[in-house]
């Protein structure tokens, strides 16, 4: 059984008033919370040029990022459904330094990374809860196998595992259907 909240006439007047004075309130003042714009969108220049230098100039990708954090989770549209970021792009070219960096600032961490990485218990884990992933796409096709085969030897417990599970191709046609 539930208890019911008792209060007195006092302590009713009181959240009363607290409570009917937060519906005078604009929305971005109602429990400390405040709104902002979004800024504008980042020119897809910037995106594609920040995306294909996180491939490999670790400097590059330092400058721009201290120029603008925002690009830490942009994705640039190659055409076709294929979008790539810059963790990914680091990903499946086994840029290990510039995956420890964007992930030391706060990029996404996805499946693909922890092949390349060799994160071995990160995919059994994905992969029982998820088997259909075993041969998804990433960006550009490549496949888990791609990134955990670009991880070198720190990845090759889970290139193994990966082909113990049946993972054969390391680029799956992009346009093909499922």
């Amino acid at each position: 059984m539930v208890n019911p909240i008792i209060m007195n006439r006092s302590q009713f007047l009181h959240k009363s008033i607290i409570g009917g004075t937060a519906l005078l309130l604009p929305p971005f003042m109602v429990a400390g919370q405040q709104t902002q714009e979004k800024p504008p969108a980042i020119s897809t220049d910037i995106v594609k040029e920040f995306v294909g230098v996180s491939h490999g100039n670790i400097d590059r990708v330092k400058e721009m990022l201290e120029n603008n954090h925002l690009l830490l989770h942009v994705s640039y549209d190659w055409g076709g459904g294929d979008y790539e970021s810059g963790i990914e792009a680091a990903g499946h070219v086994g840029n290990k330094d510039i995956a420890a960096y964007l992930l030391g600032k706060g990029a996404r961490y996805n499946i693909y990374l922890a092949c390349m990485l060799g994160h071995l218990d990160t995919v059994k884990n994905v992969l029982t809860f998820n088997p259909g992933l075993l041969n998804s796409k990433g960006p550009h096709g490549f496949t888990m196998l791609h990134h955990a085969n670009k991880g070198g030897d720190a990845a090759k417990p889970v290139a193994d595992y990966l082909t113990s599970l049946g993972a054969k191709e390391t680029r799956i046609d992009f346009y093909a259907k499922k």
